[in-house]
């Protein structure tokens, strides 16, 4: 796998590259030798959590020892890069001995400094799939002074891997340890230490760092083995979904909130007929819950406190004859799970129907994309503040009049910006290269390159891949709604901590096989992806169609590990069809929740699956025993106990998944500090990794295994450390998103209604985007209005057209307007009837 990197040097920005990260599960020790050592210290089966070497791996750890030319510590060096004013001076205000070093900033514009051991020789070795404790000892004047840490690549040279915790502020000698994630492959040598990016100063001294190696049992899954501890396990379970759950919302409760609205019935919508049920997967029992409007292809993000803002939705039905299209609601409501019912909000400046919307470092949301009032692209950005409770007005949010299409995934990164993946719904890409970094804030658009078949990645998914701290994002699959080709099995990765971040080509998804039995081939793929994030820190894919008229299911699904860039093939099969309308979604213990199925007949499949990941099959899972908070603040240790030796933790953002998009989703990483079976767990300090609210907390052991969830809040109060933010994406071209309209390709447009007033006293209307008749890939001139003949048809014949319908279960169709394939020769009003088959 490529990687971008860019060498280390004093005093000049760190380009950081792309660290790949190893699986605990490779470590192979003898167990005789473990026992031995633990039992020699009394400490039992926890003592291994402590290093199993007792040696310093550090030379010169107390600094004791000066370069003759230099007069700075031997094997240390002056690091750093950015704007600001600096000094480095050798102290006899030390922890031990004579000497120390302080460093101090006087001006910080940018940037940081640290002292760490030089790259070179004098740099620790270190064994790749081990672990270290590295510890020193401090006092600061500030609290922004972070634990960071380089690697030296085989291959690449000396690349930034990440930060590890947030030291706090101290006036008295401090000691600060944190272990290091397992050390990837290619790796031979690490540095580190103490990162100094606020105005004050920072001495160190006594440097230490100890081999803390936990043992890992030998993977049966590397030779040859077929059981459920290398496959899997899925259950269809007993009891149907009482809706067309096409929403798939996890609670901070651990109920799952399954939204249909109208679920994709033309009858429901005009009975006014609207549901949502709360799932409880302990019990595996219902709750209906009152739904106000059409919620059918609404957006939908967790607010901080747990409550679900429902964005816009559906306002009416595409008219039979396909004149006028889907219209988007520009209401918007919040569930409360503590009351179980949705509380109206304001409403918004324009109607969305499939919009995205994603959460902000600072609790906000911004929602874009989707179809507003008028049936046109909306061009009109939304802007949720979360302290306020409520839609700003024109004026405040800050809109670029760029069309991102409907469902765009946009991911948040460190820094603020937004990332539009290219994985979108229905037709084709946008104009460029597909992929662009949106700073909402300066309202700037920046293309990225690389992104392959850009046009084709209708319903592929994409994943902001563990652990958000690497920035790596990983697009799966894809097709084409109004063409109709085969889906592809392409996999694009992209580097987002590069300065100048491009789509590389990555592993191909594997291929499964049809209703039939009969496998696929060639370059066929997959639309309609579901991604899951694990605990163990890998992704599931599974579900999916070789085409986007929503038929010819694939059963198929796989494990992508980030460490290894590779897709683990060959696991159990949801046994259910998963096509549109279908959605995965992790489950506080482990599993994950399938649901959902609408093929283009306008059935709906509500059989429900649940998978069972193959680490729940590997022997008993560690416990997390004790919390001391469910509160966490931003750049803090927070203290669990556990019951057996583990090997990391992390928080993973419950699920708020539809049409293979959940821009939300996420990984953080939390460097730990081991003490037998108390593990004190760092915080990034940094809003934009971990965005406010609910998370599930897990730990892994050394086999993969993860625990059941805990429930933490992740928020801002209090927070003392400035959030620390790496350089990166910053030589990517730039334009000024507002001073254009953001539709440039687009022929025809329509406008927008009670659009008048515009940002910055504009009286100038901007535009939707005239959506292309069939831009959902679906002839609704035929049948009902929620079947989906397609729009380019797979058989190029009349009678075949006509057989492959009757085969796919369609029955009667009426035509409502033009008809296009010829499907009514007798001009009866009936599709495929007595008297149209003939051969032709």
């Amino acid at each position: 796998m490529p990687y971008t990197v860019m060498p280390c040097r004093s005093r000049r920005p760190h380009r950081p590259g792309r660290p790949p990260r190893a699986r605990p599960t490779r470590t192979r020790l003898l167990l005789t030798a473990l026992l031995l050592f633990t039992a020699a210290l009394g400490l039992g089966p926890l003592g291994a959590q402590r290093a199993t070497a007792a040696s310093n791996l550090v030379k010169n750890p107390g600094l004791e020892i000066l370069d003759g030319p230099s007069q700075f510590p031997q094997c240390f060096e002056k690091s750093g890069w950015g704007d600001n004013d600096f000094s480095f001076t050798v102290t006899g205000d030390a922890h031990s001995g004579s000497r120390a070093v302080r460093i101090q900033l006087t001006r910080r514009g940018d940037g940081d400094r640290k002292t760490m051991m030089l790259e070179n020789s004098c740099a620790p070795r270190v064994t790749p799939d081990h672990q270290y404790d590295l510890s020193f000892w401090y006092q600061s004047t500030t609290p922004n002074v972070a634990f960071t840490l380089f690697r030296h690549d085989t291959a690449q040279g000396w690349v930034y891997w990440t930060d590890l915790k947030t030291l706090p502020q101290s006036a008295a000698w401090t000691r600060t340890e944190v272990r290091t994630p397992v050390i990837p492959p290619n790796t031979d040598q690490i540095t580190w230490g103490g990162a100094l990016y606020g105005v004050g100063t920072l001495t160190t001294d006594d440097y230490a760092m100890t081999d803390a190696t936990v043992l890992a049992d030998p993977d049966p899954c590397t030779t040859g083995g077929t059981g459920p501890e290398c496959r899997g396990r899925w259950t269809v379970q007993s009891t149907d979904s009482p809706v067309r759950a096409i929403h798939s919302v996890l609670l901070h409760t651990g109920k799952v909130l399954l939204i249909a609205g109208s679920g994709n019935d033309r009858d429901a919508f005009a009975a006014g007929t609207f549901k949502t049920s709360l799932f409880d997967p302990a019990t595996g029992t219902y709750t209906a819950v009152p739904t106000p409007e059409d919620f059918f292809c609404a957006g939908h993000v967790q607010l901080p406190d747990g409550r679900v803002l429902v964005v816009g939705g559906n306002k009416d039905y595409a008219s039979a004859d396909g004149s006028v299209g889907y219209k988007g609601l520009r209401t918007s409501y919040i569930f409360d799970p503590a009351q179980n019912k949705y509380v109206r909000a304001n409403d918004m400046l324009a109607g969305h129907w499939y919009p995205s919307a994603t959460e902000m470092g600072n609790g906000d949301v911004i929602a874009l994309g989707g179809l507003g009032e008028d049936s046109a692209g909306t061009v009109v950005n939304e802007h949720f503040s979360y302290a306020q409770n409520k839609w700003l007005p024109m004026g405040e949010a800050k809109q670029a009049w760029s069309f991102w299409g409907l469902y765009p995934s946009m991911i948040l990164l460190q820094d603020g910006r937004l990332f539009y993946t290219g994985s979108h719904v229905f037709g084709g890409g946008l104009p460029g290269t597909g992929s662009s970094v949106y700073d909402y804030g300066a309202g700037t658009i920046s293309e990225v390159p690389g992104l392959r078949r850009k046009d084709e990645r209708d319903q592929s998914m994409s994943v902001l891949l563990p652990p958000a701290q690497d920035q790596r994002v990983l697009t799966m699959g894809g097709g084409n709604h109004t063409v109709s080709p085969d889906a592809h099995r392409l996999t694009d990765l992209i580097d987002m901590k590069a300065a100048s971040p491009q789509y590389v080509a990555g592993p191909d998804l594997p291929q499964g096989r049809y209703a039939d039995g009969s496998p696929q081939t060639g370059t066929q793929g997959k639309v309609y992806v579901s991604a899951v994030i694990l605990p163990d820190g890998k992704v599931l894919e599974t579900g999916g169609a070789l085409h986007t008229y929503r038929e010819d299911p694939v059963f198929e699904a796989s494990l992508y590990d980030p460490a290894t860039n590779v897709f683990q093939a060959g696991l159990a099969t949801d046994p259910v069809p998963r096509t549109y309308h279908s959605s995965s979604t992790l489950l506080p213990d482990g599993r994950v929740l399938s649901i959902g199925n609408n093929p283009g007949d306008g059935s709906f499949d509500q059989r429900v699956s649940i998978y069972q990941p193959p680490y729940l099959f590997k022997g008993d899972r560690p416990q997390i025993t004790s919390l001391a908070s469910t509160r966490w603040t931003y750049g803090t240790a927070q203290r669990i106990t556990v019951d057996k030796p583990v090997v990391k933790a992390s928080l993973i953002r419950p699920a708020a998944v539809t049409h293979s998009s959940d821009p939300n989703q996420r990984y953080v990483d939390l460097p730990m500090t081991v003490d037998g079976n108390t593990v004190d767990l760092s915080l990034t300090s940094n809003p934009n990794l971990a965005p406010p609210g609910w998370y599930m907390l897990s730990v892994v052991d050394a086999n993969g295994v993860p625990s059941v969830s805990k429930w933490v809040r992740v928020g801002s109060e209090g927070q003392v450390a400035a959030a620390r933010v790496q350089s990166f994406a910053d030589e990517l071209k730039v334009t000024d998103a507002g001073a254009t309209s953001g539709t440039a390709g687009m022929d025809d447009m329509s406008g927008m209604d009670g659009m008048d007033g515009m940002a910055h006293g504009s009286a100038h209307r901007h535009h939707g985007v005239k959506m292309a008749e069939g831009y959902d890939g679906c002839d609704h001139a035929y049948g009902r209005i929620n079947q989906c003949v397609p729009w380019t048809f797979p058989k190029t014949k009349q009678a075949d057209r006509c057989a492959w319908l009757l085969a796919k279960g369609f029955g009667r169709l009426e035509v409502h307007g033009r008809d296009r394939h010829h499907l009514d020769r007798n001009k009866d009003g009936i599709a495929c009837g007595k008297g149209d088959v003939r051969r032709s």
